[in-house]
């Protein structure tokens, strides 16, 4: 509740308070665990005669936080912002019902298939569903209107003279999307993120005397502008650069590019020991990151092997269903981190596909049949990110997927949660296994290599989730990773 007595701060904390009193801009990198919504209230506690906002990832964090913050502040997402300024004009559109495939094409008039090659032909529905999908990633963007830019990559286009055509075809029609969107008497189905775009688009100016923008390192282009806008405002950028896992699907990192008085680091984690610790400083290094972590002492952490921990984090989708099964199997209560919509989605299309009947699902959109997807896989460079998913739906059948998602129970029930990386990122939990498709980078020689920046900080937010026991499972090849460097008396680098 408001009002709630807050620690004393640490060195860190304490530098941070000073460098927001001075009335500067910040930039306040947080490492894993490290108290870093302690440390935004103890900065608002130190100006309660003035008015500010804390920007929050998404409503539950922002609940959370306000029951907690100085009064002076407000807590809300920037959902919540626009909804309040621009969203209550179109508030009876929002939650409406559901427009098919075929009537959104109808809206936009998309009225007959278009040839994109010799090889691809798209029904008017889906040409609909990725021009929506276009206007999509407008709203996530910074941009005016929807152009090239927006179109999403499509599996199975590939070539740049197929690209282009497709975009020819596209992006008109995703401009129609928006025209209906933005009328408060249109047609197609309303979401929240129309109206955030269309409150950006405003220039909005907030009332407050300091902003603070949680989760830096992740925010949409859309946000990441508004909250730029405030230039009558104090302003300071929260986040841990190393955590930017999310570029994949339009998100920036806001500090690299912010304008800062102060650049200040939270690297003590009240999370885990210093077991756990040592090994984030490992990917922090190969990261060449300036941060560093330090584990708390009191906290005993440590490096073991785990036959059923709290948690089972995947890289991918489809080792997170294998270990559904595998659960099923022991009979151990399951449950799965945002319930699999998205695999059961998948195994879904693959059920129609082997129908011959398509599918507008986004990653499989441009294939008529589940052969093409075999086929694409198995022979074209661009299938390798699907080629684990298609074999487990071989191996398996689409049926038994859904089957084992459905089977998943509630957290509240599991004795064990699964989960992708990406989807554990903000989660922790006392015992974490490392699935085993982190697998290792090699070379053509079969030399291992250094894994791409992205996979490095997934590595890193999935090492960072466990308080006591990490068991590194398909991370633990890390050491032999760093062998040439610490045998060369070099250390971690970095």
């Amino acid at each position: 509740m408001a009002g709630a007595v807050v620690p004393k701060p640490t060195g860190e904390q304490q530098a941070a308070i000073e460098g927001f009193t001075s009335g500067g801009h910040m930039i306040l990198e947080a490492g894993a665990g490290s108290g870093k919504t302690t440390t935004l209230k103890m900065l608002a506690g130190q100006a309660p005669s003035r008015r500010g906002v804390y920007l929050a990832f998404n409503k539950a964090v922002a609940v959370e936080a306000g029951r907690s913050f100085p009064r002076n502040v407000q807590c809300a997402t920037a959902h919540s912002l626009a909804f309040r300024t621009v969203g209550r004009q179109f508030k009876h559109r929002l939650n409406g019902r559901r427009v098919r495939g075929r009537e959104t094409a109808r809206i936009l008039g998309v009225n007959e298939p278009f040839r994109i090659s010799d090889l691809l032909m798209l029904a008017p529905a889906q040409v609909a569903r990725i021009a929506m999908e276009t206007v999509t990633r407008f709203c996530y963007s910074a941009d005016v209107e929807p152009g090239p830019q927006h179109v999403p990559a499509v599996t199975g286009v590939d070539e740049d003279a197929v690209r282009r055509e497709l975009v020819k075809v596209v992006v008109p029609f995703a401009r129609n999307a928006w025209a209906d969107l933005t009328s408060v008497d249109g047609r197609l189905r309303f979401s929240h993120d129309v109206y955030l775009k269309v409150w950006q688009l405003s220039g909005p100016r907030l009332d407050v005397d300091f902003v603070l923008l949680d989760e830096a390192q992740d925010s949409n282009p859309v946000v990441v502008d508004m909250f730029n806008r405030q230039q009558n405002a104090q302003r300071v950028l929260v986040g841990d650069a190393n955590q930017a896992i999310y570029g994949w699907r339009g998100a920036v990192d806001a500090m690299a590019t912010f304008d800062a008085d102060h650049h200040l680091y939270l690297s003590q984690s009240f999370r885990f020991g210093p077991a756990v610790a040592d090994e984030a400083n490992k990917w922090l290094g190969l990261l060449e990151a300036t941060l560093r972590i330090s584990g708390t002492a009191a906290i005993s952490s440590r490096l073991a092997p785990l036959g059923q921990p709290d948690a089972v984090l995947c890289r991918t989708n489809a080792a997170a269903v294998g270990a559904l099964l595998d659960f099923h199997e022991a009979g151990v209560p399951v449950a799965i981190v945002g319930g699999g919509w998205d695999i059961k989605r998948f195994a879904e299309a693959a059920i129609t596909l082997k129908a011959g009947a398509g599918t507008h699902h986004p990653e499989l959109a441009a294939f008529q049949t589940w052969g093409q997807v075999q086929d694409y896989v198995d022979n074209d460079h661009g299938g390798a990110d699907l080629k684990v998913f298609v074999r487990l739906i071989d191996s398996h059948g689409p049926d038994t997927v859904i089957a084992a998602v459905d089977k998943a129970v509630d957290e509240g029930r599991a004795r064990v949660t699964v989960s992708t990386a990406h989807k554990a990122k903000g989660r922790e939990w006392s015992t974490v296994k490392i699935a085993d498709d982190f697998t290792r980078p090699k070379d053509t020689t079969g030399e291992l290599q250094q894994p791409s920046r992205p996979d490095q900080m997934l590595a890193y937010v999935s090492i960072t989730r466990a308080r006591h026991v990490l068991d590194r499972g398909g991370l633990a090849w890390v050491d032999e990773l760093l062998a040439p460097l610490t045998g060369r008396g070099e250390g971690v680098p970095g």
